[in-house]
């Protein structure tokens, strides 16, 4: 325990007062060494398993007797005692901050009182610093001095705690394994079975995510349309929500009607679907089914490269060069005499981000269209179709729900895009089927509405959390029109 005081600077056991203790020590049970520490201990285990399985198998003739393989036994006694030592290291690790700052913030003098929970954080965050060397310890109270070194003591105590608990948690239950191993223990059988439970709970955790995060939208959704009618926000025309963030503030005129921002959504996908869809389609038909193997070898990387470059620079390339040259462009021609033409508009973003979109048709495009039968081509070859007709009547009808998936992940990257449209269309929120004017998409309001100094029990950041959930229900009905094409295409092909 001296050695233990000594390299914690302080003695557990006291309080310190003095600043000179709250220079941060660096723990000698950290994570790392635990970590190590755990994986030791269980390769132990586990050879002296497969120790204990094969002394046993010479006593009874030799391992054809045994149940199991060594190999299970000695994973058996691992699994015992390493599976019982992560629950208990993982249930510290959520618990311990909360439990060691919930001691140190009532061992506070009796004079600091908190009115409510981002005063206590603030304090906490006060001790943090100061232990971590942000701030000078000079210029700390007393008190504060005091409650670093206790918040180092703690640490200290309870990382050395469960390192001992896991310790001997490991060596009981993996004795405990080792000593139940004989000859008809069903090592393998218990084994497969734990090692099914861990695929289960991985498979069911993103299904767990995905219900988590709609249940987490709907509810904030539900709360926004308890301030808001529902038939305002879908059918409303005025995107305007100029609503008081804090008391202090005074509110101006309001209005949620989203048709604007869907309008925007739908008018720059589609017109980066017109741009990718075909260029990719195309491009993809001409390196598989014509275009000579080197010529594919040197094109598809540098397609793909496309996949590769940040949308801020696609952003930059629209709002510098895409964007001036349209609006310049309808200038010369005279449409700003018929229409708004503005420096932001729907078609520089809807353009360019056609173009970021097109590696993601081709590859998959291109990898399904390999992926279809050469008997299918030679058949129709065969019968007498010409080279186009076999592209058209067999091989993409046969690679459809390849072509109909990639062209659904285009679509969720359009829809989900923020970067290009907020440099090269702008944030403005109008009903316009005007391609030259700027318009806004639901992503972007989405970030707009929670950037800043924000309060979640406002109708302007709960709006967000509807315009999400219109996403998420649009991108379903997108899904189901997909799976239903793919059942009617690929019943006629299989």
């Amino acid at each position: 325990m001296q050695a233990l005081e000594r390299a914690c600077f302080f003695d557990l056991n006291a309080r310190p007062n003095r600043l000179e203790y709250i220079i941060p020590p660096r723990g000698f049970m950290n994570s790392w060494v635990l970590i190590v520490l755990m994986a030791a201990l269980c390769a132990t285990i586990f050879v002296a398993g497969r120790s204990r399985s094969l002394n046993v198998a010479t006593g009874v003739g030799g391992t054809r007797y045994l149940n199991s393989l060594p190999f299970y036994y000695g994973m058996l006694s691992a699994l015992w005692a390493i599976l019982p030592a992560l629950v208990l290291v993982t249930l510290w690790k959520i618990f311990d901050g909360q439990i060691i700052e919930h001691i140190v913030i009532s061992e506070l003098p009796d004079d600091v009182v908190f009115e409510d929970a981002s005063q206590r954080g603030l304090m906490l965050n006060q001790i943090y610093n100061i232990m971590n060397g942000q701030l000078s310890a000079d210029a700390a109270p007393a008190y504060l001095a005091d409650s670093v070194a206790r918040l180092q003591a703690l640490k200290a105590h309870a990382d050395l705690l469960v390192a001992v608990l896991v310790v001997m948690m490991m060596v009981g239950l993996g004795g405990f394994a080792w000593w139940r191993i004989n000859p008809q223990l069903r090592a393998r059988a218990q084994v497969e079975n734990v090692f099914q439970l861990v695929l289960l709970g991985c498979s069911s955790l993103a299904i767990l995510t995905t219900i988590g995060i709609v249940m987490s939208v709907l509810w904030e959704s539900l709360r926004f349309f308890h301030a808001v009618p529902i038939t305002d926000f879908l059918f409303g025309l005025e995107w305007s929500p100029q609503t008081a963030i804090r008391k202090d503030q005074v509110a101006g005129s309001s209005s949620f009607g989203a048709v604007p921002l869907f309008a925007g959504t739908l008018l720059i996908a589609g017109i980066a679907m017109l741009v990718a869809v075909p260029t990719g389609l195309m491009s993809a038909i001409y390196l598989s089914e014509y275009a000579h193997k080197k010529v594919r070898a040197i094109v598809k990387p540098l397609l793909e490269v496309l996949a590769g470059i940040p949308t801020v620079v696609y952003g930059f390339f629209a709002a510098i060069t895409v964007a001036p040259f349209i609006r310049d462009t309808a200038v010369s021609m005279g449409l700003d005499n018929y229409m708004a033409v503005t420096s932001e508009s729907a078609l520089a973003a809807g353009l360019v981000m056609g173009v970021m979109i097109i590696p993601f048709i081709s590859s998959l495009s291109d990898d399904v269209i390999n992926a279809v039968p050469q008997s299918l081509r030679d058949g129709a070859l065969g019968l007498g179709a010409t080279r186009s007709e076999v592209i058209r009547q067999v091989v993409i009808p046969a690679a459809l729900p390849g072509i109909v998936g990639g062209v659904l992940l285009a679509v969720s990257r359009a829809i989900g895009e923020t970067m290009i449209v907020v440099m090269a269309a702008g944030l403005a929120a109008k009903l316009t089927a005007n391609p030259l004017d700027s318009v806004t998409t639901v992503t972007v309001q989405i970030v707009t509405l929670l950037v800043g100094d924000q309060e979640f029990d406002s109708p302007k950041t709960l709006a967000a959390f509807a315009l999400g959930l219109m996403l998420f229900i649009v991108t379903l009905a997108l899904n189901y029109v997909a799976l239903h094409v793919v059942r009617k295409y690929r019943e006629q092909y299989e």
